[in-house]
């Protein structure tokens, strides 16, 4: 566990800044993106926090400490996770992520005699031909701190108690030797650094063939461009462009996966999009994302609740285009 720093109460703006309901907390670090959900219902709340007025000429980007706060008695999600900022709540975790994570953050509490935090930046803003941008969350963890896999590839199911699997690269990972269908040993000398790692799976993609590999890859490059997207002008370009790519091919990778798994693995692509589209505010094109992805899950998806999520936002993106189309 890396422990970054013990925040007390503060109600700064300027710096990262957080007045927990415990008066001390405890910041956890990590690598790993996890974006908050339900924001959008909380955007006075967030404007307040970073200080400024929605419909300014520029794009918002604050750090600021973010607590996970725990609601097992919530009468809609038994596992229910708040975030809160500087004493407002912001948003949750949506409910695959809270699932997996509120018991360990209540461990962790019990433990620390601490409410647990994470780094995270509040983004977003900024002037659009549709109105003012509206802001998000986005946090930072290790998922080794909550007790899961790096990457959280294989993660117990806290409904069920039976594991599930992800991605399903660390169980692709793991039959790699006895399965001569596919090599994943093109991982083993990934640069530390996503620029570089960049750079190296677009070489990988120029060669490789076989279904299972180009999936892992187009995965692990859109990864890195997501998380670059603050390093270089160019990378959510690219990494739409990459969405694309591995699209075209998802009807060739998503048997190949059957085959494998017995199952779909969690196609993290398609609800990405349908984030991207929906902050965009690009209707249209999120639900043809969010179809997309509910048709190549079919009835074979390893987790339901991946299912219902792109469902969920495919009601809302009609909806979107329906208010639009009776404007």
């Amino acid at each position: 566990m890396e422990e970054l720093a013990w925040q007390q109460f503060g109600n700064s703006v300027s710096e990262p800044s957080f007045s927990p309901y415990q008066p001390e907390i405890l910041v956890l670090g990590g690598r790993e993106s996890i974006e908050v959900v339900g924001e959008s219902r909380h955007q006075d709340a967030l404007w307040h926090i970073v200080g400024e007025h929605p419909g300014g000429p520029d794009r918002i980007r604050q750090n600021v400490i973010a607590a996970l706060r725990p609601d097992p008695n919530n009468p809609y999600d038994e596992y229910a996770v708040d975030v809160v900022v500087t004493d407002h709540r912001v948003g949750h975790l949506s409910r695959e992520v809270a699932a997996d994570l509120q018991h360990a953050i209540m461990r962790l509490e019990r433990q620390h005699g601490r409410s647990i935090a994470l780094h995270g930046v509040i983004v977003g803003g900024g002037r659009r031909a549709n109105g003012p941008g509206q802001l998000g969350v986005f946090l930072s963890y290790d998922p080794t701190d909550f007790g899961l896999p790096p990457a959280g590839d294989i993660a117990t199911t806290r409904r069920t108690g039976r594991r599930s699997v992800r991605t399903g690269l660390t169980v692709a990972a793991l039959t790699d030797r006895d399965d001569t269908r596919y090599d994943l040993s093109w991982t083993d000398g990934f640069a530390r650094d996503s620029v570089r790692r960049i750079g190296q799976v677009r070489k990988l993609l120029e060669t490789e063939t076989h279904p299972i590999d180009r999936h892992f890859m187009f995965a692990q490059l859109e990864k890195d461009l997501y998380y670059c997207r603050d390093t270089f002008e160019s990378a959510l370009a690219e990494y739409d462009e990459a969405c694309v790519l591995h699209d075209s091919e998802m009807d060739s990778i998503q048997p190949a996966l059957v085959e494998k798994f017995g199952k779909v693995p969690m196609l993290e692509t398609y609800r990405q999009m349908c984030i991207r589209q929906q902050k965009a505010k690009n209707s249209d094109s999120g639900l043809l994302w969010a179809e997309r992805g509910i048709a190549l899950y079919g009835s074979e998806a390893a987790n339901g609740e991946w299912v219902a999520d792109l469902a969920d936002r495919a009601t809302r993106f009609r909806r979107k285009i329906a208010e639009r189309e009776h404007a």
